[in-house]
């Protein structure tokens, strides 16, 4: 029985010890809604996602990120989330309030030159890390895309994307409404979902 219990444990002793290995989570300083997370493979490089989940899924990731805040030059897009960002865009943008604030401003006498008659027009969707003055518009790589709207300020379902638009600008990374931020969540949670099916 002794001499069982000593194999035992010498066959146990020479076992290598089993590897936990731990994911380190955070959120960005500038924008507590993504998630960072420490790939194990590559130190001093991080996935960033709007999702919980750990592992993170690279597939539905915002990019990865040699830097904490990123920079242009440390930042590397998922080629796959822009296209997820659009369409959401495309379903959502003229639903959002603080666009359809925007193309009421943009139908008022005021602001129209003081015409009174109304012409329908476009007004761009801009990111919110670097919200332009009153008045103006955001730089190109700030800007969504533009949605179309009628004379009387109200927004027409029809986003059309920028494409000069940068997820990661030197004034930080993408900032979306509270609304378009949650339906840009649901999204990528359908897709994961789609993803373990």
């Amino acid at each position: 029985m002794m001499l069982l219990s000593r194999i035992g444990t010498a066959a146990s002793l020479a076992r290598p010890p089993s590897r936990t290995f731990y994911r380190s989570l955070s959120s960005l300083p500038q924008n507590p809604h993504i998630k960072v997370f420490s790939i194990e493979e590559n130190p001093g490089s991080s996935i960033l996602t709007l999702l919980d989940r750990d592992p993170p899924m690279r597939d539905l990731a915002i990019g990865t990120t040699t830097a904490i805040p990123p920079t242009p030059q440390s930042f590397s897009e998922n080629p796959r989330f822009m296209p997820i960002l659009n369409s959401v865009l495309a379903q959502n943008a003229h639903l959002c309030s603080d666009l359809r604030a925007q193309a009421k401003a943009f139908a008022s006498p005021l602001v129209a030159g003081g015409s009174s008659s109304s012409s329908s027009g476009w007004v761009h969707l801009s990111d919110t890390r670097n919200p332009p003055d009153f008045g103006r518009i955001a730089w190109p790589e700030d800007i969504l895309g533009s949605v179309e709207v009628d004379g009387q300020g109200d927004p027409i379902h029809s986003f059309q994307p920028s494409g000069t638009y940068r997820i990661v600008t030197n004034e930080g990374i993408i900032g979306l409404s509270h609304f378009l931020r949650e339906k840009l969540v649901e999204r990528l949670k359908e897709e994961e979902a789609k993803a373990k099916a």
